[in-house]
C-alpha cells in the first residue's frame, strides 16, 4: 500500500470514530417510497424527526424511525453521561440506495406472462451534533 493510499484510509478511519450511524440492508420497500419520507427528515434536528417520523402514515416512516432510534443508540454508547438535548444532534445525511430485486411472474391473459419486480432498499443514516461542529 502506497503512502497516500495508506494515509487516507487513516484520515477515513479518524472520520469514522467521531461518526454515528445506523444502517438498514434488504428493507422490502421501494426506495423511490423510502425516499420520499428519507426526505422529510434530512437535516432535521433529531427529536423534531422522531415526531414527524411517528406521526407519517406512510409505511416507511416506521421503519426509518427504528433506523433513526438505532442512531441515536450508537451516539448514546459512545457518549456516556451527555444528554442528548443538550448536544442537539441532527440528521446528517440519509441516503437511500435500490438493494436486491425479486423477479416474479403474473399470469395474463391468452398465455402471456408480465413480470413484477418486488424492489428492495439499503438505507443508511448519519446523525450529528452541532456542538461538535463548533468545537
Amino acid at each position: 500500500m502506497g503512502a497516500r493510499k495508506r494515509n487516507r484510509a487513516e484520515s477515513i478511519k479518524e472520520i469514522k470514530k467521531t461518526t454515528y450511524m445506523a444502517k438498514l440492508n434488504n428493507c422490502p420497500t421501494s426506495p423511490r417510497k423510502m425516499r420520499l419520507v428519507a426526505d422529510q427528515i434530512r437535516g432535521v434536528e433529531v427529536n423534531k424527526a422522531l415526531d414527524i417520523l411517528h406521526f407519517s402514515p406512510k409505511e416507511a416512516s416506521g421503519r426509518l424511525e427504528k433506523l433513526l432510534k438505532s442512531a441515536i443508540a450508537n451516539w448514546q454508547q459512545k457518549n456516556e453521561g451527555v444528554r442528548i438535548e443538550d448536544s442537539e444532534l441532527f440528521v446528517k445525511e440519509v441516503f437511500v440506495d435500490s438493494g436486491r430485486m425479486l423477479k416474479r411472474i403474473q399470469p395474463a391473459p391468452q398465455g402471456r406472462a408480465h413480470r413484477i419486480r418486488k424492489r428492495s432498499n439499503h438505507v443508511t443514516l448519519i446523525i450529528d451534533s452541532l456542538t461538535n461542529k463548533d468545537a
